[in-house]
């Protein structure tokens, strides 16, 4: 039994240590080969002229400023020279939402001594969502209050952040939990407010490739 422990926790060790690895490996050959796109270089389709966005040239996320679980205003400002990791979710939603957030602890744990990383979980659902609602989920989540943010505030602004600026489909449940639709992906951007890459957050396969390539921005940051 006591071999079988060792031999579990050197497994778990090498599991822990392949992120550390390819760091390391990227560092000592001084090229970072691990290619993480930028995304909507060309601008973003915008068909039906719904998106007051750019539609030849790099798309930023656009400015926007939201109530955290904390009662602080926050926003596009804090996001500028940090690595942040976003999110649409509401609290009572009934399906994908408590896998999300289950696995966004993951993501919480992996950058909890990691200044330049921050999330924004986003709530569609702001009317029910209140700072004080929001607060007892986050503490039911065990979320950094320093580094993983609930935010709340105007619908309509939401609705057209995850629309126009995360290039999220969103919709109106109007109340109803199981009829809002949102997206199920963690969003990586940059410091400069570039979105990186999209990944599934209820698969964890997804979220530790989320957590890697956050981890190497971080590397071509410093």
């Amino acid at each position: 039994m006591r071999g079988i422990r060792i031999l579990q926790g050197l497994v778990l060790v090498c599991v822990l240590m392949v992120p550390v690895l390819v760091i390391v490996f990227l560092k000592s050959f001084g090229t970072n080969h691990y290619d993480i796109p930028i995304l909507y270089e060309d601008g973003v389709e915008n068909p039906f002229q719904e998106c007051d966005v750019v539609e030849d040239g790099q798309h930023y996320i656009p400015e926007f400023r939201f109530t955290t679980q904390n009662n602080q205003q926050i926003g596009r400002s804090e996001m500028e020279g940090k690595i942040t990791i976003v999110d649409f979710f509401f609290t009572s939603c009934p399906s994908i939402c408590p896998v999300m957030s289950t696995e966004m602890e993951r993501v919480d744990d992996a950058f909890r001594d990691e200044d330049d990383v921050q999330i924004y979980s986003i709530s569609i659902d702001p009317e029910y969502d209140t700072p004080e609602v929001l607060a007892e989920y986050a503490q039911r989540h065990n979320a950094n209050p320093d580094k993983w943010h609930f935010l709340t505030g105007d619908k309509s602004n939401i609705y057209e952040l995850a629309r126009c600026g995360f290039i999220l489909p969103t919709l109106d449940g109007y109340g109803d939990p199981e009829e809002f639709i949102h997206s199920d992906k963690f969003v990586l951007v940059d410091e400069l407010g570039r979105i990186r890459g999209y990944y599934s957050g209820t698969n964890r396969d997804e979220v530790d490739r989320l957590i890697l390539e956050a981890k190497i921005l971080i590397y071509g940051k410093k």
